[in-house]
């Protein structure tokens, strides 16, 4: 019996090595990292099953997630680089909407409700609290949006209200939520949708072998989720070493 499948972080296997916030929810430059890339792409499928069990669509939850993979890699103890105020997977301002706004701070909602603010879960609970408490973050705007881009620069301008966006990497991580978890994948070789490789570059099909740049560790493309290797008794479609 396979595992369960563990996707590849995308904004770690895009190779970014710094991630410009820039918004009024983080104001940030650049967030420090210390997970795996399995454990960050969790975040993410988990993110996106999370927006998609509220009702959103899944162009308009990938949408939010794409905008939360720029800010943050979507981990929820991320702490702006360099001392800066941006905080979780919003990289939401201390001094603002981090710990100090009335009735809208992450601080207080967690402690409301007996969570750990540095928990993912709790993050997401707060997003959805804010979102559907203050109308200012755009949730109507979001929900009336039919396309992935169009979600993604809703959700950036209503509720990150960004200074330096870099909306295009927000809306290409978007996309490649979508085609991940929205049952969007490309297609690929033994009958099964292929994955993202950031490693290489490109999509590869079904059962690809691919040596992770990131981690060194060797993973399996499993029906668009990456798993590793050896948890996965299919033979590889093409090995690809560093």
């Amino acid at each position: 019996m396979k595992l369960a499948a563990r996707v590849l972080s995308f904004a770690i296997l895009s190779g970014v090595s710094s991630l410009v916030a820039g918004c009024s929810a983080g104001d940030g430059e650049e967030v420090a990292t210390g997970d795996s890339e399995a454990a960050l792409s969790n975040t993410q499928k988990t993110a996106f099953n999370f927006f998609v069990s509220k009702g959103l669509t899944k162009a308009q939850s990938a949408a939010i997630v794409g905008n939360l993979i720029q800010e943050s890699s979507v981990i929820p103890t991320a702490v702006q680089f360099g001392g800066g105020p941006g905080r979780g997977i919003a990289q939401w301002s201390v001094g603002g909407r981090w710990d100090h706004d009335s009735g809208d701070n992450m601080t207080w909602y967690a402690n409301k409700h007996g969570l750990n603010k540095w928990s993912l879960q709790a993050q997401l609970d707060f997003i959805w609290y804010e979102l559907t408490n203050f109308s200012g973050y755009g949730l109507g705007k979001l929900k009336a949006a039919g396309t992935v881009s169009t979600a993604t620069v809703v959700f950036q301008n209503e509720f990150e209200g960004c200074g330096q966006c870099n909306q295009s990497q927000r809306i290409s991580y978007a996309q490649q939520v979508l085609s991940a978890f929205g049952g969007g994948g490309g297609g690929g070789g033994g009958g099964g949708a292929g994955c993202w490789s950031g490693t290489l570059g490109k999509e590869m099909p079904n059962n690809a072998c691919v040596e992770s740049k990131y981690d060194g560790e060797w993973y399996q493309c499993d029906n668009g989720s990456w798993v590793g290797r050896w948890s996965d008794p299919d033979p590889c479609n093409g090995i690809h070493p560093l």
